[in-house]
């Protein structure tokens, strides 16, 4: 297998270069790389609502400013509202689940001495009859009076 290849690099619109391999392998499709015109890496990534806009003075005595401020002010605050409640909802919860966990704890130290007290009992009652119980080599026969008679 040889391997032969050859680069053609190329710089589109947007300013990235794009490299071009041709190799002769053993038929593996060869996928074109972006790579970034300037030496020294990226940059960051404009928003596209930030794209068309210039550096312009913006007036800040506008009507349009002050209506702009006013609304983000509105949705910081709405904004900073919602943080609140979401982390008052997530500390009740919190206090739920600890509440609930005792209870369940609480539950748990229950059944297990009714259990250890059931389990006496039982033992105590399997040994009683394991001890009225005879071997079967050993059986007496007892003299009924009824059935003397016969």
């Amino acid at each position: 297998m040889s391997k032969t290849s050859q680069k053609n690099t190329t710089t589109d619109a947007n300013g990235v270069s794009v490299i071009h391999t041709q190799a002769h392998t053993s038929g593996l499709q060869q996928v074109p790389q972006l790579v970034p015109v300037s030496p020294g890496g990226g940059g960051k990534a404009v928003p596209p609502s930030k794209q068309g806009k210039k550096n312009s003075f913006v007036d800040r005595n506008s009507d349009e400013y002050r209506q702009r401020r006013e609304r983000n002010n509105m949705a910081v605050k709405k904004s900073r509202l919602k943080s609140k409640q979401k982390a008052q909802d997530t500390l009740q919860r919190v206090n739920q689940l600890k509440e609930e966990n005792e209870r369940l704890e609480a539950k748990i130290k229950l059944l297990t001495k009714e259990l250890s007290v059931l389990k006496d009992l039982f033992l105590e009652h399997a040994h009683n009859l394991a001890d009225n119980v005879q071997p079967v080599g050993t059986e007496t026969t007892t003299t009924n009076p009824e059935n003397n008679g016969q």
